[in-house]
């Protein structure tokens, strides 16, 4: 089934997983209206300002992004910071043409059955008004990364080639061994712990953190930008809740890995810095009609784009409309990124009574799959002990979908 865009988002629940199906329409809601950089529309300015019952700005509700809008921009577009019309209108032409995850291996081979998931379970959206989500540097790409992350990063890449080398992956050269080269004798480093805490999938399933977070039920998280294309990220959902003294946040992601996000607003400072939270300790306060909310205090397990326990955030978010919330963050880690940086998105507001979110994370991957893949490789184990099947570390347990590039990117 290919995928279509659409004006409006319709949420369908599937045996308890959250699927969004998107249709093509020519017609944009007026929330996705084309907008003039730097221009105050009237029908904006002569909105009032929903305030709560004790008189802070009204951000409740259940909101989403109904278009694509890349994190990076691509080279192509240079310092232009939002698409012409005419270039959406091509660019929503281009991506509906793509055959995308309907593109099949050869039957019967390990990457055919990898490719499990078709574009239903990543649909593509309308494109964004903004050429990229990032707004400074202008550019709208990532600032160079320091020397310190560009070792961390080219060791976990080595480890991880490593052990794909003896694989058919290495062997036909496939996308997730660019950079390595086929070797038919395993790595000698394939019973090695991983250089850091693990955060993607590697090519063995000795222990549970071999798994990406992803299969073990722990996507999600700040920051609200992540990478187009991925199921958290086209499929994201949070629900914002507001009392006098907090403000909480549901998060309904990718296939159910669901997570509860809590702000405190009495005006005490951020935990001891010896007290780490997997998604960080949010501390907020109004200034304005503005939310800011200041993250810190992630882990060394948590990880954006090689980021970790130094990630600092500045996050704002600002009712522009009746059902317009805008998200502004600004980045920085000064052991990752030479300089700090800031990216921007725009939520949709959602109807209550059309759209549910079931408050229970459901994320079967982590509850069945992971047992499942854990079993499954001990008996590949045994087997090889006793002569009965291939080495283990022969077998791969990465692909990748090698079909057409996004044109976004």
């Amino acid at each position: 089934m290919r995928a279509r865009f659409s004006g409006s988002m319709i949420p369908v629940a599937i045996t308890m997983a959250v699927v969004t199906v998107f249709i093509f329409s020519n017609t944009r809601t007026s929330a996705q209206a084309p907008v003039v950089p730097g221009v105050v529309s009237p029908a904006a300015m002569a909105a009032p300002l929903v305030k709560t019952p004790w008189g802070d700005p009204d951000l409740q509700g259940l909101w989403t992004d109904e278009t694509d809008t890349p994190l990076q921009r691509a080279p192509r577009f240079g310092n232009q910071e939002f698409f012409t019309e005419a270039q959406r209108d091509d660019m929503d032409r281009q991506r509906s043409n793509m055959q995308g995850r309907e593109r099949r291996e050869e039957r019967g081979t390990l990457a055919d059955v990898a490719g499990a998931y078709n574009d239903v379970f990543t649909p593509k959206k309308r494109t964004g008004l903004r050429t990229s989500r990032i707004v400074d540097p202008p550019n709208g790409r990532l600032p160079p990364t320091t020397p310190e992350a560009q070792k961390a990063g080219a060791a976990e890449r080595e480890f991880r080639l490593t052990l794909l080398q003896a694989t058919e992956v290495c062997k036909d050269k496939r996308l997730p061994c660019n950079g390595g080269k086929y070797d038919p004798v395993p790595s000698p480093r394939y019973a090695e712990p991983a250089p850091r805490y693990n955060t993607a999938t590697i090519n063995r399933y000795y222990n549970p953190e071999d798994a990406s977070l992803a299969v073990r039920c722990l996507m999600g998280g700040p920051l609200e930008v992540g990478t187009l294309g991925a199921i958290a990220d086209r499929i994201s959902f949070r629900r914002i809740v507001q009392t006098p003294g907090g403000i909480t946040m549901f998060y309904d992601v990718g296939q159910g890995q669901g997570w509860q996000r809590n702000i405190v607003m009495d005006g005490s400072p951020h935990l001891p810095a010896g007290i780490r939270q997997w998604y960080g300790d949010s501390r907020g306060r109004w200034e304005g009609n503005t939310l800011v909310i200041d993250v810190t205090n992630f882990t060394p397990k948590t990880d954006f784009q090689g980021s970790r326990e130094n990630l600092h955030l500045v996050e704002r978010w600002t009712r522009t409309g009746p059902a317009t919330l805008e998200y502004a963050v600004t980045v920085e880690d000064p052991t990752v990124w030479t300089r700090p940086w800031t990216a921007k998105q725009e939520f949709i507001l959602q109807n209550n009574e059309e759209n549910r979110i079931y408050t229970e994370p459901r994320c079967h991957e982590g509850n069945y799959g992971l047992p499942g893949l854990l079993h499954g490789h001990r008996t590949e184990d045994i087997a090889f002990k006793e002569g009965r099947g291939v080495d283990p570390r022969t077998i791969s347990t990465i692909f990748a979908n090698e079909g057409e590039r996004d044109p976004l990117q």
